[in-house]
């Protein structure tokens, strides 16, 4: 598979420049020259094929022959060695868990698959590679725990100060080993152009080996498609109708990803973006005026983006045919207020507890079905209700009981280097490392 830029089409690369380099000239971002296509009978036969059979076809065709098969197997089968359940909340709605993972989050999936592949193309290389990655939450714990203590790889996290849960705070900042940690006084926006800014820059890419592990990575948003089709095996067990899937959407990698499998033949009714307040995009769906705007923080702090990055992929795959996405994707904003009012009513109606992001797909999904009465579908479930316990149980009254495996972890001393939103700060802080 060869992929181009987005921002200069001549600039052409392999799988696995792809995934080294992270983007391309101009900061600009990879995206594969074919969409290739699903087989219809494996698409309607999804539940007589095994999770591993089904990850393996989803990704082949993007690596391509840079690795072999048998690898590929390997990497997809401890890609998704956990839980992936389909669970109904009401007649009307389901959720996709995505929290089983060693981080609770749905990031786990791309940060363990883009982990193994790193590690594949690098095992020859004899100048260490620094992974440098932005985070508004998740990303940066699903990352840390995919690339700890693996050889030959420095990790470092920039995140936005006081922007991030205590779980997901400690979970990119107590590792400690080849991970490092950066708080940023500054919003996930500043994390991420700084992040872009070290890529151009031509002192840092001199003296460091660096590559990104956000989902503006080809090997980290890729393998998110994985999970849809997963999912579409679970409902196909007990609907007729093609779902309609809600995704809470930030950066707009994991929808991408969903979009980008339909476009490959997976049956889906409709998407729907679900933002909270941070709403360029629900507002660039309803008026066709793309205005990015300054970050507003939230209780679902994940999803705290004025400029997500993969939404030009999105543009890409319609072909920046505006009515073509308007039919396909819309759009919702919800705010703190009706967050908080959905955890609470979906806990005492169903026994169910949300977590913000959920909540927003949630309330998002609803106003859509009963905008729609004849559909019905499923949220993303993108992270464990323990990482948002100040909101969840306050809606609630419940306590968030911490699972065994963040016990020992919360324990242990955070670790992070505070720096302002400024580029040159940051330079510094790498090149030290070198």
């Amino acid at each position: 598979m060869i992929y181009y830029n987005l921002k200069d089409k001549k600039e052409q690369v392999d799988f696995k420049t792809a995934t080294i380099k992270g983007q391309g000239n101009e900061k600009g971002l990879f995206f594969p020259t074919k969409i290739p296509q699903f087989e219809k009978d494996f698409i309607e036969n999804l539940p007589q094929f095994s999770d591993e059979e089904i990850a393996f076809r989803c990704m082949k065709d993007f690596v391509g022959d840079e690795i072999p098969e048998s690898i590929i197997k390997e990497i997809v089968s401890q890609t998704i060695n956990f839980e992936i359940p389909l669970k109904k909340i009401n007649d009307k709605i389901s959720v996709l868990e995505l929290f089983h993972g060693p981080t609770l989050a749905f990031k786990d999936i791309g940060a363990r698959f883009m982990s193994q592949c790193l590690s594949y193309f690098l095992k020859d290389e004899d100048k260490k590679v620094t992974v440098l990655v932005a985070t508004s939450g998740d990303t940066g714990g699903a990352v840390a725990h995919g690339f700890y203590k693996t050889p030959g790889v420095n990790v470092v996290i920039l995140y936005p100060k006081n922007r991030v849960s205590p779980v997901q705070e400690k979970q990119l900042t107590a590792l400690g080993e080849n991970i490092s940690a950066i708080e940023v006084n500054g919003t996930f926006d500043d994390c991420q152009t700084m992040v872009k800014q070290a890529f151009s820059d031509q002192e840092i890419n001199a003296n460091l080996f660096l590559t990104s592990a956000n989902s503006i990575n080809v090997a980290r948003w890729l393998p998110q498609q994985i999970y849809y089709l997963l999912a579409l095996k679970q409902w196909q067990k007990t609907n007729n109708e093609n779902p309609v899937i809600c995704v809470p959407s930030g950066n707009f990698g994991n929808i991408c990803a969903g979009i980008l499998a339909h476009f490959r033949g997976l049956p889906v009714e409709h998407f729907i973006a679900a933002c909270n307040e941070n709403d360029s995009i629900p507002s660039y769906l309803k008026t066709q005026k793309l205005e990015y705007k300054n970050t507003v923080a939230t209780l679902s702090n994940a999803m705290d983006v004025g400029h997500p990055s993969n939404f030009v992929r999105i543009l890409e795959i319609f072909e920046n045919q505006f009515e073509n996405l308007k039919n396909t994707v819309s759009g919702y904003s919800i705010n703190d207020e009706q967050t908080l009012k959905t955890i609470t009513d979906v806990y005492t109606k169903y026994g169910y507890t949300l977590e913000p992001h959920s909540a927003v797909a949630f309330t998002a999904l609803e106003k859509f079905t009963e905008e729609n009465p004849d559909k019905k579908g499923f949220i993303l479930g993108t992270a464990h209700p323990v990482k948002f316990p100040d909101a969840v149980e306050k809606a609630t009254n419940i306590k968030i009981e911490l699972p065994e495996s963040l016990v020992d972890l919360m324990n242990k001393e955070k670790k992070t280097v505070e720096i302002n939103a400024d580029f040159e700060e940051l330079k510094r802080i790498l090149l030290d490392k070198n």
